[in-house]
Formats: C-alpha cells, sequence, structure tokens
C-alpha cells in the first residue's frame, strides 16, 4: 500500500506529478486555506504533509495524525510548525530554501526601488487621470525620491537571502553594512561587505533591509528605538516575517516622518489590513509574494516532492530542519 500525502493547497503541477508517482495525493484545491476542523479531520489518515505557512502545525494538528511521518513545508520559515514537538515524535520536517532566494532578493530590490523613487504613486497618478487633469506635462518638484546608487545599504540577516540582495546592492555601487548573529567572513571578502553592532547600521544606512527568521530572538526587533535610530531620509525593506517589525511603531514613524518610507512584503497577520497604514503615501505594500516567479514556485515544489521522496526510500530529506531527528527515527514508512 502506499503512503498517502496531503497537499493543503494546490502548488505547481510539476512537484504533484513527482509525487504522484510515488504517493497516493489528496490536494485542498480550494484558493482559500484549508479550514482547520477539515486539517483535523483529514491528517488522521495521512503518512506524510505538505504544508503552507498558513497552517499552524502544532500539538493539536499532531496529535490527530498518528500515521504522520514527515511535514514538508512550501516555504523556506517553518516558525507556522512546532518543530519541537514534531522531533520528539520522530516527525521529520523540511522547508524549501535555495530555490526561492534570488526570487526574494529580487522582490526586496523592486520594492527599494519602488519606494525610493515613488513608482506606486507615479502610477496612480497616471491611471487616475490626475496627470492629464493637471494639464502639466513635468516639474522640477514633482515625485522627488531618494537616489540608490553610490549609497548605503545595511541587511540585517546575512543567510541567503541576505547575501543576494548584497550581491544586487554591489551591483548598484552601494556600500554594504550586514547585521547577523555570527560574522561571515568569507561573503565579506566576495561582497565587499562591513559587519555592524545592528544600532550601528541603523544610525549609518540609507536602506535597511530585513532578511531575518522569525524566532524568540527576531521578534519586533525593529521596534520603537531602533526606528527611532535610523536616519529621517531612510528607508525600511521588510522581506523577512512581519512580526520582526512592531508595526504600531512603524505607522507612527511613517506618519511623523522619522524614517522616509518602507517597502513592505510581509505583516504581522495574513491577509491583512490596517486603514492607518494602507491610507499613507510613503509606504509600498505587496502581500507575501516574495517567492512569486514561475522559478522559484516550481522549484519549491520540486523541492518538496525530493524531500518526501527520498524520506519515502529510507533516504535523509535533502533539506533536512530537524537532523536530531534521524536518532529517533531512521527515514521512511515502514
Amino acid at each position: 500500500m502506499r503512503p498517502k500525502v496531503l497537499i493543503t493547497r494546490e502548488i505547481p503541477e510539476v512537484g504533484i506529478k513527482m509525487l504522484e508517482e510515488e504517493f497516493d495525493v489528496e490536494v485542498w484545491e480550494d484558493e482559500k486555506e484549508i479550514p482547520r476542523d477539515v486539517l483535523l479531520r483529514k491528517v488522521r489518515d495521512v503518512d506524510a504533509l505538505v504544508t503552507m505557512l498558513s497552517e499552524k502545525i502544532d500539538r493539536e494538528v499532531l496529535d490527530n495524525a498518528p500515521r504522520l511521518r514527515i511535514i514538508a513545508n512550501y516555504a523556506v520559515g517553518y516558525d507556522n510548525i512546532d518543530v519541537e514537538e514534531a522531533t520528539k515524535r520522530g516527525i521529520y520536517v523540511t522547508n524549501t530554501p535555495d530555490v526561492l532566494t534570488d526570487a526574494t532578493a529580487d522582490l526586496a530590490f523592486a520594492l527599494l526601488l519602488a519606494t525610493a523613487r515613488h513608482v506606486v504613486k507615479g502610477d496612480k497618478f497616471v491611471r487616475s487621470g490626475e496627470w492629464k487633469r493637471r494639464g502639466v506635462a513635468w516639474h522640477p518638484k514633482w515625485f522627488l525620491g531618494y537616489d540608490v546608487y553610490g549609497r548605503t545599504i545595511g541587511i540585517i540577516g546575512f543567510g541567503r537571502i541576505g547575501q543576494a540582495i548584497a550581491r544586487r546592492a554591489k551591483g548598484f555601487n552601494m556600500r554594504i553594512l550586514y547585521y547577523s548573529r555570527t560574522r561571515k567572513p568569507e561573503a565579506e571578502r566576495e561582497l565587499n561587505a562591513e559587519f555592524k553592532p545592528l544600532e550601528e547600521l541603523l544610525r549609518e544606512s540609507d536602506f535597511v533591509v530585513l532578511a531575518v527568521p522569525l524566532t524568540k530572538e527576531t521578534m519586533y526587533m525593529i521596534n520603537e528605538e531602533r526606528l527611532k535610530l535610523m536616519k529621517r531620509n531612510a528607508i525600511l525593506i521588510n522581506v523577512a516575517r512581519g512580526k520582526v517589525v512592531d508595526t504600531k511603531a512603524l505607522i507612527r514613524a511613517l506618519k511623523e516622518r522619522w524614517i522616509a518610507g518602507a517597502g513592505l512584503d510581509v505583516f504581522e497577520e495574513e491577509p491583512y489590513y490596517d486603514e492607518e497604514l494602507f491610507s499613507l503615501d510613503n509606504v509600498v505594500l505587496t502581500p507575501h509574494i516574495g517567492s512569486a516567479s514561475f522559478g522559484a514556485r516550481e522549484g519549491m515544489a520540486e523541492l518538496v516532492a525530493r524531500n518526501l521522496i527520498a524520506f519515502k526510500r529510507g533516504e535523509i530529506p535533502p533539506t533536512l530542519v530537524n537532523r536530531e531527528v534521524i536518532k529517533i527515527r531512521k527515514p521512511g514508512f515502514e
């Protein structure tokens, strides 16, 4: 009998086809996330689970999944999963690093440029007909933004995505500062990057880009005190996790012009709506689309499938998160 896998959202077909060769596959095809009660019911008879960041995989879910042996998260982050509890139960947890690195770094720079140069504001000005109504083709003081080339970027979190952002900054001849839990000497040499304590980085940077995982240490690390350290003409970009930033403090910073602007792809809760934040014209917002390129999403689907297939064959999954689980249970469904 083949193992059964539940996929909690429709992922690119390439991943589903790979899994169908080895598993009995069930896909939740509704655009909306799978309801909690339905998830709790469906996990009762599955051996493997493919999850999205929107599903909270906690003790309650694990209690309802007696056959579950592996969780493949369709994301690089895995703060939606109780990894410690899964490990205790001998359940493997995997993620999808690397394949979405470039797409996320591209979006970080897209937000940086769009915010610095008022791209969205300009687009609205044209589409609304206001440009035509004004009857003025061009004005020396319209839509003045901030230069990017040759400026200073501070990257908080210098893993794969942080370093990919730095490579793009290098192309703009930017001075590259970074803050990370550990120094990265090789990356410093390759990218001509300077390690700085967090407070110094905030004071010196024209652009601050967040690329850290969400942990107890990084939750609300960008708070009122730290926002006030930033330059008044600085721009904050968040492609990490929403809860890395204190949103209420950020709204104050934007309204009272402690900083010049922000570009946000992630929010404290998703989907998200905040009338006060959304009314501001110095913030650019996108709906968590950091990995939303054809190549990245297909690569994520393939990696999810490779992880599950390797596990089924008794091999350690390529991107296993909780390696200590190997001591508790060997890979495989037997």
